[in-house]
């Protein structure tokens, strides 16, 4: 289809399309439209409404300049990636300065891997005395105290319930308390 647009270097409606398409490059008519819309979507082929037609062109000009475009796009972006990766190569070799194996840097390593572990026992230590924290301590006071004060709340709930139920239903404290199985001890928590 291109090859019509580059040989001619005219511009066509689309029923001149489907004429000449089937004819000398062998393109089914039925396809000649599906064809041309998708290079019209690439941009390879320009497309113009002018009146009540729609007019289709394309030269070999736009197509050098596109790629021309495209290769000077992609030598920038070359240059810039060249650049980046000498830049990089430059911070691997200052990196490098000072950092020779020597007996000393090869101590002072081993003496790391040292205090490192070290530090991981004593952490581990303080995991094991954590119970004895004081803020963690005083965090379990707190939740006690939050814990009591939500059971003695849904104690007074129950005995809300069985007073009112005493009331509606005339029944007797004992039978309630047998039939919710609330035991006989049942009461605030002090």
């Amino acid at each position: 289809m291109m090859e019509i647009f580059f040989e001619t270097k005219d511009v066509f409606q689309l029923k001149d399309l489907e004429k000449i398409a089937p004819k000398e490059k062998g393109i089914t008519t039925m396809s000649v439209k599906e064809i041309l819309q998708s290079l019209v979507d690439d941009g390879m082929v320009d497309t113009d409404r002018i009146g009540t037609s729609n007019y289709f062109w394309a030269f070999p000009s736009k197509a050098l300049h596109a790629r021309k475009r495209k290769l000077e796009a992609l030598e920038s972006q070359f240059a810039e990636s060249s650049q980046k990766k000498e830049r990089l190569q430059q911070s691997i070799e200052k990196s490098k300065i000072g950092r020779q194996d020597t007996a000393e840097r090869a101590a002072l390593i081993k003496e790391l891997a040292a205090l490192r572990e070290k530090k991981e026992q004593l952490k581990a230590e303080i995991d094991t005395y954590q119970e004895c924290d004081p803020d963690v301590v005083e965090e379990i006071r707190q939740a006690n105290k939050v814990a009591k004060e939500a059971a003695n709340r849904w104690t007074d709930n129950i005995f809300s319930i069985k007073s009112w139920a005493k009331r509606k239903f005339g029944f007797e404290e004992n039978r309630i308390d047998k039939s919710f199985g609330i035991p006989e001890d049942f009461d605030y928590i002090d």
